[in-house]
């Protein structure tokens, strides 16, 4: 074919479809107001065009594959680590006690990581937009997808306002006497600043915010063990075990132990987070978001339970100061200030802000992808799934920002009502979610075998296994059950209806959605037959025989590294 012959057909499939422009080299005004506009299969350009202007395409629905891998790695390790860890652990201690905050979270993190290995082997395999909201409906069926993904949604959409009041809140450590409204406005505009940017902007903002609050846990454990080992000098001498003696390792028996259980389900809320970034990854997804997921082990190890270990040490559990709201009641501003240091409580008040912006700033890509995601498979209207040129998907900002507008009841003296159930709605959110990714790994397994397939030919094969997703199920469902008990009868009160539906209404709302979409579609199959999923569709590996030469290579190069270089891939 000659070259006039080539020209002509990029011309023409140029023409065929991008939009008219009415200049050459349009401005910057010009082009900052088209980006807004629709994408369009690869905005208009062929796959020449692309490469010929240094452009990356867009995936599916318009989402850009800008995430570089020192984001996502940040993210998997710092990105979900928030209020949870920072504040919502002291309540737990004061709750439960020390060994109970061992005993909850070692347990949670058990399942939790066997959950993140079954979503790491389904998003190297299908980098699909709205990753497990997306498997919800093609390995369960539709209705379970249309649930799972709407209280997902909402649990995001919930997380905004909630966050940007205790932004506010926060800021009143240091006695400002600035309207709280005021702060809300800042971090409303500042967080929509940061996601009109792109994923870029997203990525950057929590690599950065997720590298202080690693350095600030690293520094705080160093600054714990010295104040443990008397380093505080003799106002305060050896700490050592004390508090495990008195007031001792529990503090309210077997139900003080299932509510530090739940807690720490809620702390580590949004790890699953990076699996929404699958088809917006820069490289290849087989190995970068593995490899991204495996640090979640090094946050559970490191920033949960060493971290917990030490707070158990150096704060008692009857300390009234856990009492208190905001960042005054967590335990590492407590354990600080009775280590008699007076300037650190405030620079860790920064960590804390840093945290909440941080988890703020997640929500809104959260919700908008989730949206995005419904909308593409028809559980959400249409112009959800809006995404403009740029690869923003600028319907779920919008809806996201008008549900972000209920924050500025925090002039309001009922602010606290208000949020306790805006939270209830989607308050088991992360419970349904986490179930969802093991029941989707566990019926690709079982289809898998039942389509006479192998492992061997995944991209990547969770480190836990089919058994794995068995297990965290179980244990997910156990939590449920634990969840009513201590919502029907909380712990140190009567039954109380209004404490049982805060506590459990996430369970109604899904059960009602889940319903209420089986009478919608008529369709009351309970579960699609696995002779029937589809295992193929939707794989960024579409060529077989050069994976398997890949991963052939690669299983080789591993096999004859050393011991320590076998632990190191294993590890990382």
């Amino acid at each position: 074919m000659s070259n006039s012959s080539t020209d002509s057909m990029i011309k023409a499939e140029s023409t065929t479809f991008s939009p008219a422009t009415t200049t050459e080299n349009p401005s910057g005004w010009q082009s900052f107001k088209d980006s807004f506009k629709r994408a369009e299969a690869k905005e208009g350009k062929s796959a020449l065009q692309l490469e010929e202007q240094n452009e990356k395409p867009a995936v599916e629905g318009g989402l850009k594959q800008n995430l570089k891998t020192r984001q996502l790695q940040m993210i998997s390790i710092g990105g979900a680590i928030g209020t949870g860890l920072f504040v919502a652990s002291g309540k737990a201690l004061q709750t439960g006690g020390p060994a109970s905050l061992l005993i909850g979270w070692g347990i949670v993190s058990s399942y939790l990581y066997c959950t993140m290995q079954a979503m790491a082997e389904l998003v190297s395999l299908f980098p699909v937009s709205g990753s497990f909201a997306t498997y919800a409906t093609r390995f369960v069926e539709p209705s379970w997808g249309f649930a799972v993904g709407w209280n997902y949604a909402l649990f995001w959409v919930v997380v905004l306002p909630m966050e940007l009041v205790a932004c506010s809140l926060t800021i009143g450590f240091w006695g400002s006497d600035i309207n709280p409204v005021a702060w809300v406005t800042i971090f409303y505009v500042l967080i929509f600043v940061l996601n009109l940017c792109g994923n870029k902007g997203f990525g950057e903002a929590e690599f950065v915010f997720s590298v202080i609050k690693i350095i600030a846990i690293i520094g705080f454990n160093i600054l714990a063990i010295i104040l443990i080992c008397g380093g505080a000098g003799e106002q305060n001498g050896f700490i050592g075990a004390k508090y495990w003696k008195d007031p001792g390792p529990f503090t309210a028996g077997a139900k003080g132990v299932v509510t530090v259980f739940i807690t720490a389900t809620y702390s580590l809320a949004g790890t699953e987070l990076v699996g929404l970034t699958a088809a917006e990854a820069e490289g290849n997804p087989r190995i970068v978001l593995p490899k991204a997921i495996k640090q979640v082990f090094y946050r559970i190890i490191v920033f949960y339970m060493l971290t917990l270990t030490l707070v158990g040490f150096l704060v008692p559990s009857n300390s009234k100061d856990l009492l208190g709201s905001g960042a005054n009641a967590s335990p590492f501003v407590v354990a600080i200030k009775n280590g008699g240091i007076k300037v650190l409580p405030s620079i860790f008040n920064v960590v804390v802000l840093i945290a909440l912006l941080s988890i703020g700033n997640a929500s809104v890509f959260g919700f908008s992808r989730t949206i995005v995601s419904l909308a593409e498979q028809g559980l959400a209207p249409s112009f959800l799934s809006y995404v403009d040129r740029k690869g923003r998907p600028l319907m779920g900002f919008l809806v996201s920002a008008i549900v972000g507008l209920i924050s500025f009841v925090a002039a309001s003296p009922k602010q606290g009502k208000v949020f306790a159930w805006l939270l209830a709605l989607s308050g088991l959110s992360t419970l349904f979610t986490w179930f969802s990714i093991c029941i989707s790994h566990i019926r690709f397994r079982m289809a898998l075998s039942l389509q006479g397939r192998n492992i061997t030919e995944l991209p990547y094969a969770a480190q836990t296994g089919f058994w794995g997703s068995v297990y965290a199920a179980a244990i997910l469902v156990v939590v449920l059950c634990l969840q009513f008990w201590v919502s029907l009868f909380p712990l140190g009160q009567s039954p109380d209806p209004v404490v049982f539906f805060e506590n459990f209404l996430g369970g109604p709302v899904v059960l009602v959605m889940y319903l209420g979409h089986k009478i919608y579609s008529r369709n009351f199959t309970i579960v699609t037959p696995l002779h029937e999923l589809d295992i193929d569709s939707g794989r960024r590996d579409s060529d077989q025989e050069k994976l398997q030469q890949e991963l052939a290579e690669e299983r080789e190069a591993y096999a004859n590294l050393p011991f320590l270089g076998k632990v190191r891939a294993f590890l990382f």
